[in-house]
């Protein structure tokens, strides 16, 4: 016996409930939003992936240009120096320590600067500026590889530069010769000479005061030397040509011949002999250079002038040792410059 349903399958959408109804509309519009949905997700994700390549090969275009006009052309222009400040690329190696493009540059863009002033009073040929440039860059990458060989050897033996003493060399470079010139005149020379701003003069000062403390410091025979003419001074009432005829070529003898003024540039000899009586020798000091040590003997003096003969030890380690480094194959240079007399 079949039993007989209360109503046909076909009925049934006339008896769903209004939440159901709802909820087959809501299932219907989704579904047509997601034939656009998906199509988009895909085209944006396509956008940041190309984003991405292209931001990619931007970045290497351009470190292959800066590497190219750094190495291959080496531009010193502005933007390229300015660059060489901020990204510490390196120009050479010394030992394992790298020698930064930005001191090389800076050493460099400042002699030529001088080099600019002096061509545009002297008559130089184009030829000869052109071999005066090129001697200018193989000194500033030399002076540049001596000045991170003193870097290396300071970390080794814990020497170190504090800014106090950059800031009283910068004060008594400013009042070199006597001049009191204001801070903001003697900037303007630098800047007008040499194209240097102070954060580059202190760069430089703190590079050489390093070397200095350096040289001193690792020469055991400059220490040895100066306590013998020390203590030959001492035991023969300071004649200073009979240390000279005893100490030979370990020593130099120099003489002003007369007067001269006693803000003389010769190392801090005349200031220091300014200071001294007539007849008096003064106790070995550091020349204002750092790459010695002097002693004077004022001969005679008046306000403004000076005569004065002195001894001079000089430090010869360091340069020694860069010398080994050198020929033991422990430089290696990224630029192509001829050497000194090619």
């Amino acid at each position: 016996m079949k039993l007989k349903l209360p109503f046909k399958s076909g009925d049934a959408k006339e008896h769903k409930t209004e939440r159901e109804k709802v909820e087959e509309r809501r299932e219907e519009v989704l579904s047509r939003g997601r034939k656009f949905k998906y199509p988009l997700q895909y085209a944006k994700h396509k956008l940041v992936i190309n984003t991405i390549i292209i931001a990619t090969v931007g970045v290497v275009l351009l470190v292959i240009a800066g590497w190219a006009a750094l190495y291959k052309f080496q531009d010193m222009g502005d933007i390229m120096y300015r660059i060489s400040r901020v990204v510490p690329v390196a120009v050479a190696k010394v030992d394992g320590k790298n020698v930064l493009f930005s001191d090389y540059l800076m050493t460099v863009r400042s002699s030529l600067a001088a080099l600019d002033q002096q061509s545009s009073v002297l008559d130089t040929k184009e030829e000869d500026f052109g071999a005066v440039e090129n001697g200018y860059k193989r000194q500033a990458l030399t002076q540049a590889e001596e000045l991170t060989f003193a870097l290396k050897l300071g970390e080794e033996l814990s020497i170190s530069v504090s800014d106090e003493e950059v800031a009283k060399a910068f004060d008594e470079h400013r009042r070199v010769g006597g001049a009191e010139r204001s801070e903001e005149s003697f900037l303007k020379v630098l800047n007008t000479n040499f194209g240097l701003s102070k954060d580059e003069y202190e760069r430089m000062l703190y590079l050489s005061l390093m070397k200095s403390k350096v040289a001193q410091a690792i020469d055991a025979e400059a220490e040895k030397v100066a306590k013998e003419i020390e203590a030959k001074l001492a035991g023969n009432g300071g004649d200073f040509e009979a240390v000279r005829n005893e100490m030979g070529n370990k020593v130099e003898f120099g003489a002003t011949g007369g007067l001269i003024d006693n803000k003389n540039v010769d190392g801090g000899r005349s200031g220091m002999a300014s200071n001294l009586g007539v007849g008096e020798v003064s106790k070995r000091f550091l020349s204002s250079n750092g790459d010695g040590y002097y002693f004077v003997k004022t001969l005679e003096k008046t306000e403004t002038q000076v005569n004065y003969i002195s001894l001079y030890v000089k430090f010869t380690e360091f340069s020694r040792r860069f010398k080994e480094v050198k020929e033991a194959g422990l430089i290696t240079e990224y630029i192509s410059l001829p050497e000194l007399g090619e």
